[in-house]
């Protein structure tokens, strides 16, 4: 296999060819457990489980599973934030044969139905608080949802009377119904954990997870990942570190601060599996609150922080960051957006600790690009392709095109860890496909040492905090207001996300105008509230094309001169 020319950009002791054995998932944790079972593994506000004891709560949730029907074709939804559940849960329904499909506890309800039909959801996880359950409660009976497993916190927590811990206060528990319908998690694990063994004949076919991704028209695509997708992208992550003569990570004793969600594919693949393969501790956020994670990367002497920029924009502008050591951090990562240059430098020379970013995508898993640690840094760029991973630029209007050394295109990109296709939709795949390479909608070039450089999105979507948020689902649902008549929305810089949503609206001949409170308390059970728009616009006309159509590029570029001017 000859090595692509980026090979030559690569830091000392890594190289591109490697031996990507597909296995199953659930191995990762097997063989950790087998290197480390007496290591600590989850810390959940305090309450420590070894990977022996997870393995154990595995075992029998896995049986617990197969007790209700969870095998293979069997679909089972996690609808959880970061507790112990979340990690329990998702290897256990694999080792049962069943599927995992990641809802994120931020969908609005029309995305949930949606999402559950489509899928093919029968079992849904769920914690039992006022915020998720009742979200899913409302799918049973008015979708193809069958049961419902309600985890509480106790089960993983036993509380202080005097603990004061913001998703544990009384009246943020629901009222969860006694039947048949609904499985407690301490049910769930009662047994003695012999479950029956699921054989994946074929690792790099069987499709382990269905992770949800949208796009800027239709509905969300549902991307098939494989045993083998994830493993590989698993495997990609370690070559990169661990050859890396610069960064010393060492088994059995790094220190990583989970805030990032396992729901999402960053959270899930480049963290807590790529973490299990060393036997690294997770110390599990169930979402980031800003003196927490600071207090904690001070005291639990943190040596690992993934994150997403606006999280790290956070960290620096802390006025009291400077009464915090976070001498303990050695590896600090940034993916889901793009990295400010100011908020990387600002980061490295307050905390004295190089950063890393990357690009991927959902069906990528997420493996694309990093940069390299303690290596030549290029403004604007998110790195060189992975070991293992092919990047090739194509023309925007000839896919089959391939476009030469620093000529802009349209990204695409080969490996193993690409997906297998979209749930249900063989179209989208054929399209996304086309001429055998996955293309990303992403617009870029690679310079002669193999830099990748994003300059512009194909698409529309926007990034929003580390969330994919995608106009044409915000543009439906503005139109639902009966004084709409013209829609169109936009991505506008936000110095905390990165991007937020701005809506510019031509109202209907008489109709009644409304103001922006008024329209956010219309979308409030229509969007997310990553979704929900920080601006609004009404104005009598909107730009078009000449054939008529919405034309978006007219608005950015006035918001453009708007953020340049302020």
């Amino acid at each position: 296999m000859t090595a692509p020319f980026w090979e030559k950009s690569y830091p000392a002791g890594v190289t591109w060819a490697q031996n990507f054995q597909a296995k199953p998932i659930w191995t990762l944790l097997d063989d950790a457990v087998a290197r480390f079972a007496p290591n600590p593994c989850l810390d959940f506000m305090g309450k420590g489980y070894s990977y022996a004891a997870v393995s154990d709560l595995v075992d029998r949730a896995a049986k617990g599973f197969q007790q209700l029907g969870v095998g293979p074709g069997v679909h089972v939804g996690l609808f959880l934030p970061n507790t112990p559940h979340y990690v329990i849960c998702f290897f256990a329904i694999l080792k049962a044969g069943g599927r995992v499909v990641n809802y994120s506890p931020l969908d609005a309800e029309r995305e949930l139905r949606y999402k559950i039909e489509d899928s093919q959801t029968d079992i849904m996880v769920t914690l039992d608080l006022k915020a998720l359950y009742p979200n899913i409660g409302k799918m049973l009976g008015t979708t193809r949802l069958k049961k419902v497993v309600v985890c509480r916190l106790p089960d993983v927590l036993p509380f202080p009377k005097n603990l004061l811990f913001p998703l544990a206060k009384g009246k943020e528990i629901a009222a969860v119904p006694k039947d048949d319908r609904h499985i407690r998690f301490s049910d769930l694990i009662a047994n003695d954990g012999r479950y029956t063994p699921h054989p994946v004949k074929d690792p790099a076919e069987e499709v382990a997870i269905l992770q949800y991704t949208g796009g800027t028209t239709g509905q969300p695509k549902g991307a098939m990942l494989t045993h083998g997708n994830i493993t590989a992208a698993v495997h990609m992550y370690g070559a990169w570190t661990e050859g890396n003569q610069l960064l010393s990570l060492e088994d059995g004793k790094e220190r990583v601060l989970m805030v990032l969600p396992m729901f999402h594919i960053y959270g899930l693949s480049a963290v807590l599996l790529r973490m299990l393969t060393i036997g690294a501790q997770f110390f599990l956020h169930p979402r980031f609150e800003l003196k927490a994670v600071v207090e904690d990367l001070h005291k639990k002497k943190i040596s690992i922080f993934p994150g997403v920029p606006t999280m790290y924009a956070a960290i620096v502008n802390l006025p009291t960051l400077k009464d915090y050591d976070l001498s303990a951090l050695k590896f600090c990562a940034s993916g889901g957006a793009p990295l400010p240059v100011e908020v990387q430098d600002k980061f490295e020379s307050v905390t004295g600790h190089k950063m890393i970013e990357g690009w991927g995508m959902t069906e990528t898993s997420p493996a694309g690009t990093q940069t390299v640690y303690g290596g030549k840094r290029k403004r604007g760029s998110c790195g060189l392709p992975l070991p293992g991973v092919t990047i090739e630029i194509v023309d925007v209007d000839d896919p089959l095109k391939v476009k030469g050394i620093n000529e802009t295109g349209e990204i695409c990109i080969t490996g193993p860890n690409v997906m297998k296709g979209y749930w249900n939709k063989p179209e989208a795949t054929a399209e996304a496909f086309a001429g055998g390479r996955f293309h990303t909608g992403d617009v870029g070039y690679i310079d002669e040492e193999g830099y990748i450089f994003i300059v512009d999105r194909k698409k529309d979507m926007i990034l929003s905090g580390g969330f994919n948020v995608y106009p044409r689902n915000i543009e439906e649902a503005i139109y639902e207001h009966p004084s709409v008549e013209e829609c169109t929305v936009i991505g506008i810089p936000d110095q905390y996300r990165g991007q937020s949503a701005k809506a510019f609206i031509k109202l209907k001949p008489d109709a009644k105008s409304f103001n922006f409170e008024e329209l956010k308390e219309f979308l409030k059970d229509k969007l997310g509230k990553h979704e929900m728009p920080v601006a609004m616009d009404i104005r009598d006309a909107l730009p078009k094309t000449l054939i008529g159509k919405l034309s978006k590029k007219e608005l950015v570029e006035e918001e453009k001169k708007k953020a340049g001017a302020d």
